[in-house]
């Protein structure tokens, strides 16, 4: 069953165009991959309450982790909107922005002792 406020929220994000939710920005204060997994770690009604639709949708679906796409595909939204929303809501403190794998930098020593350690294994 569609409540009136889904309702009343799809059919605001069809009228809207897309960089008018965003003000016309493109580009965002953090690095957004498409697999870059987001969260709300302590949900806010208030809060919700105070975002613009398109954003408090971002805010609930991220109540448990979701990735970049998936929010997209699911708000039917698209990536480069959901990634300034995003970013706006990881700026007021409001959506935590896990890392990805290119956060992480690899100490090649580490990762030939591993290979050495493996190698020692299968002999």
């Amino acid at each position: 069953m569609v409540t009136h406020s889904q309702n009343q929220r799809e059919s605001r994000s069809s009228r809207v165009r897309p960089y008018a939710l965003t003000h016309g920005r493109t580009r965002t204060r953090h690095q957004l991959l498409v697999e870059t997994m987001v969260s709300v770690s302590d949900y806010d009604t208030e809060l919700a309450e105070k975002l613009l639709p398109e954003s408090r949708s971002v805010y609930e679906h991220a109540r448990r982790p979701i990735s970049l796409a998936e929010l997209s595909a699911s708000l039917n939204i698209p990536l480069g909107v959901i990634r300034v929303l995003v970013s706006d809501l990881a700026t007021e403190g409001a959506i935590v922005i896990h890392p990805t794998g290119q956060a992480y930098s690899y100490d090649h020593n580490i990762l030939e002792r591993i290979l050495d350690g493996l190698n020692k294994l299968s002999a």
